[in-house]
């Protein structure tokens, strides 16, 4: 499994050139909140489009650098197209309250975890409820359900079902390598 925000600050380098062709700033999801790709870093202040790299161009995620299938692979995309993003999309999954049908709320999306494959979804939240909350007790982790009907990723709050609350481990219990 990959943290997301292990990702970001990576530099983005080409398989068979070598050539660095930006650092990782961002993921973007669609709908469903699959991963789509990864937005890049862009060097202009007032940047009119952002420069991204679709999942499927993504070789590899390792732990020093993100490894492409090529620089062609690199797009242009009008920053309007970045629909669902962890922190710069329309709709932001970073510090979107996660709540259950019942109205409980579980915690804020501090993190997201996915496995490194094609289309993947997201497969856990880090949930955080604030810096002394996790001074004290830790952040904690829910898995996402197994059906993702089970789950509405709004524009304001994700809705999982009420059994979520019983579900939630300390992260250290998410450090698994399934």
């Amino acid at each position: 499994m990959i943290k997301l925000q292990q990702l970001i600050g990576l530099p983005v380098l080409a398989i068979h050139s070598g050539k660095y062709v930006g650092t990782v700033k961002d993921a973007w999801f669609d709908e469903h909140w699959r991963l789509n790709g990864l937005i890049l870093e862009f060097a202009k202040w007032f940047a009119f489009n952002v420069r991204a790299v679709e999942w499927s161009d993504v070789l590899t995620c390792g732990e020093d650098s993100v490894i492409i299938s090529g620089e062609g692979a690199v797009k242009v995309m009008k920053p309007k197209q970045v629909k669902r993003a962890f922190y710069c999309g329309i709709v932001k999954l970073k510090d979107m309250p996660v709540i259950t049908v019942h109205g409980v709320q579980l915690g804020a999306v501090s993190d997201v975890y996915f496995f490194p494959f094609q289309g993947t979804q997201i497969v856990g939240y880090e949930l955080t409820d604030g810096f002394v909350s996790d001074l004290m007790e830790g952040r904690k982790w829910l898995k996402s359900p197994s059906d993702p009907d089970d789950v509405l990723l709004g524009e304001d709050a994700i809705i999982v079902p009420a059994v979520s609350e019983a579900e939630l481990e300390p992260v250290a219990a998410s450090n698994f390598k399934g």
